[in-house]
């Protein structure tokens, strides 16, 4: 009993320790993902470097972000110097870097947010398990490829897991964090507690398809197309029933177009592949046929419905 209270007050304290070390943080991507989790990041006390290859990215990103933390500062603070000193100090705890190898070196949390793709993380990955710390912890953001599958590119299984925030991270308050049968108690508690410290609420995650959120509410919006293509109700009559029967602050359709219908065709195409037998994961014609003229959702100005420019 001696010998297993010493190992759990150990296997605690390395723990606390691992916690307290999540200081600077590296966000990989200045998409809208990667920008907000930057944002967050630094209005809660972090130093963050945000990285991206394309500059010009990086610049815009860096606009979005300092209007947003100064909409932020207004809306928290009623005292004007309140509000400068938030947004001085915030912005000025971010750095930006095309660089991802050189931005890792101090790192004690690296958070990729990059285009979904297998391949493309896994090279990314690769090449930051070199550069980073020993005790850097690895996390994607990626909403439905396997966490476990990237993490195969680097010798930090135990340091690894899926941060999965959910846009746009400022407002949203859910943070799925998502472990392998790898990683370390130390690795899950820490990312778990970092979670806490940026003011989002975590769950516990499985490293499953689509975690707990994509995997409800994806095979849920294309059975609502599914409705569609055989005729048993429009979009706009389903999206109504949705939100006055089921108190949903949007309908399926409003929603698949927010989110955008090449992202939900992706989701479901490479779940499909994995798992060819299983009626949810079902491609739609519908979806098909608007994704290949275009036809994204509200930001292409068309999906489902149509949208003013």
């Amino acid at each position: 009993m001696a010998f297993f209270n010493q190992l759990t007050r150990r296997s605690l304290s390395q723990s606390a320790a691992m916690s307290a070390a999540i200081k600077n943080v590296t966000v990989i991507g200045s998409g809208l993902m990667g920008a907000g989790i930057a944002q967050v990041a630094a209005q809660t006390g972090h130093t963050v470097t945000m990285v991206d290859i394309d500059g010009e990215a990086v610049k815009k990103a860096e606009k979005r972000i300092g209007d947003s933390i100064h909409r932020v500062a207004k809306k928290k603070f009623a005292d004007g110097d309140e509000a400068n000193k938030f947004i001085s100090e915030a912005l000025g705890r971010l750095s930006t870097s095309t660089d991802a190898v050189s931005s890792v070196t101090a790192s004690d949390l690296v958070v990729e947010a990059i285009v979904e793709n297998l391949d493309v993380k896994k090279k990314l990955f690769a090449q930051l398990d070199a550069a980073a710390p020993q005790h850097t912890i690895f996390a994607s953001n990626t909403s439905s490829l396997p966490i476990g599958k990237i993490a195969e590119a680097t010798n930090r299984k135990d340091r690894f897991g899926g941060l999965h925030f959910f846009n746009p991270v400022p407002v949203m308050k859910l943070l799925e964090v998502v472990r392998i049968p790898e990683t370390s108690q130390a690795t899950y508690d820490a990312m778990v507690a970092w979670g806490k410290t940026m003011g989002k609420v975590t769950v516990a995650c499985k490293d499953t398809p689509g975690f707990i959120v994509n995997r409800l509410l994806v095979p849920y919006m294309f059975e609502a197309v599914r409705m569609v293509e055989r005729g048993d109700a429009s979009p706009r009559d389903v999206d109504t029933a949705m939100k006055l029967g089921a108190g949903y602050p949007m309908g399926p359709f409003e929603l698949m177009d927010y989110v955008g219908l090449d992202t939900g065709k992706f989701i479901v195409d490479g779940w499909a592949k994995a798992d060819p037998d299983n009626p949810l994961f079902k491609s739609s014609e519908l979806v098909n046929k608007l994704v290949s003229e275009g036809k994204f959702g509200v930001k292409s100005g068309e999906g489902i419905y149509k949208y003013k420019k």
